[in-house]
């Protein structure tokens, strides 16, 4: 089959699909993953075709609006006003995505773009699934993860996944007024057409494992957890990277990853004295926080490959984001999380529940006095690493492409 893959956000919205995608085109299909123009190294090699779309992430999370998240303080707060942002982002992207879906036979629509990927693939006459990098659907098993995650007893949980979904509906609804004038789509409203699809058990694949966040027993059937879509990544690690690490012990990895933060040098001279007070060496990514250092015992690095660096790792301190925890995951090494927003706290708490990490220390709170005792928790109790390594020889066994090329074969039947 011709398939578009359809996402939009950070690297890590981004990444997964680019493994999930190189796996659809050993299977014999031909892919094509439509994102952000930035984005399109990460595909290369791949045998994925890219289809860019307008809006850079990067811009967005430094500008005034973007950097007004950390003026939130509650997990609502901040989803209302990432809604905002992303309404008039959503617009600006709806004509490539239209393009991207002209030539294809499916659409394959990950959460961040979800009802929009429906739509479009409705008034074309498409089949669609969804590819979900987090557990979107409301359930009173758990807290609603862009929330952060924290259980508000069976009722609170899932009304609060039910105000995720009207909130993300709302993102769409300038983008879905273009697919009709613009476009000439007889289309319902975003909430309509995704409670049509709801009725009609729409396919859902998440790429998690539920070795990580079991299936909920509340979901309808049609949501599936299909394992980690690892990302596709032949790169190495740079020279200067590779005599650091031969310098010394293993040292400790600090990166936020997508995140940015109200501070950059105050908070990378906190890093700096935790790792310091620990005794440890660190590698400290950059990133879109913008942290920097400069030491004998500290090395600055920009985008390296975390499947061979964090290995390597003694420990790694990171904004639990999904794709950075699949990463430590799939890396079996212990981790410090310093979750940031949305989907974060999430995360962290499994992590924890796993045993793989000790209690978070979140960004607001993060100075080198709270910081440095759980680097010596996390590099110095052994259980930690254990629980981390059984777990990625576990996930080492699943293969989350193999559903998703099921899938497939159901919407050509």
């Amino acid at each position: 089959m011709r398939v578009v893959i359809m996402t939009a956000g950070s690297r890590g919205d981004v990444a997964p699909y680019t493994g999930l995608g190189a796996g659809l085109v050993r299977g014999g299909h031909d892919v094509t993953l439509a994102t952000h123009g930035r984005f399109e190294p990460l595909v290369a090699g791949s045998g994925v075709r890219f289809h860019p779309t307008p809006v850079d992430p990067h811009a967005v999370s430094h500008s005034d609006r973007g950097r007004s998240l950390h003026a939130s303080t509650t997990g609502l707060g901040k989803l209302l006003r990432a809604a905002s942002m992303a309404r008039s982002a959503a617009e600006e992207m709806t004509d490539a995505l239209v393009q991207a879906a002209r030539g294809a036979d499916a659409v394959l629509a990950a959460g961040a773009v979800a009802p929009l990927g429906r739509a479009i693939a409705e008034g074309l006459a498409l089949p669609s699934l969804g590819l979900f990098l987090q557990p979107q659907h409301p359930t009173r098993e758990f807290g609603a993860p862009m929330l952060g995650g924290r259980s508000l007893g069976t009722v609170g949980n899932h009304l609060g996944g039910l105000a995720v979904t009207t909130a993300v509906d709302r993102v769409f609804t300038q983008a879905m007024r273009r697919l009709r004038s613009r476009h000439g789509m007889t289309l319902r409203g975003a909430s309509a057409l995704r409670r049509a699809h709801e009725r009609a058990r729409w396919p859902v694949l998440h790429g998690f494992s539920e070795l990580v966040v079991p299936r909920p027993r509340d979901w309808r059937p049609g949501l599936e957890i299909t394992g980690y879509w690892w990302p596709y990544d032949t790169r190495r690690l740079p020279g200067e990277l590779e005599e650091f690490l031969a310098a010394g012990p293993a040292p400790v990895f600090v990166g936020l990853g997508s995140a940015t933060v109200p501070d950059p040098e105050r908070l990378s001279g906190e890093i700096v004295r935790a790792l310091r007070a620990a005794g440890l060496r660190g590698v400290i990514q950059h990133g879109w926080a913008g942290l920097a250092a400069d030491a004998d015992d500290v090395i600055t690095v920009g985008d390296v490959p975390h499947a061979l660096l964090f290995p390597r790792m003694a420990a790694v301190v990171h904004h639990a984001g999904a794709g950075t925890t699949a990463a430590v995951l799939r890396a079996g090494v212990p981790t410090v999380k310093v979750p940031v927003q949305f989907d974060a706290g999430f995360w962290a708490a499994r992590l924890v529940a796993l045993g793989t990490a000790p209690r978070a220390v979140p960004l607001r709170r993060l100075t080198a006095e709270a910081l440095a005792p759980a680097l010596r928790r996390a590099t110095t109790a052994p259980a930690y690493r254990r629980r981390a390594q059984a777990l990625a020889r576990r996930l080492a066994r699943e293969d989350g492409v193999a559903p998703v090329r099921a899938a497939l074969d159901r919407l050509a039947s």
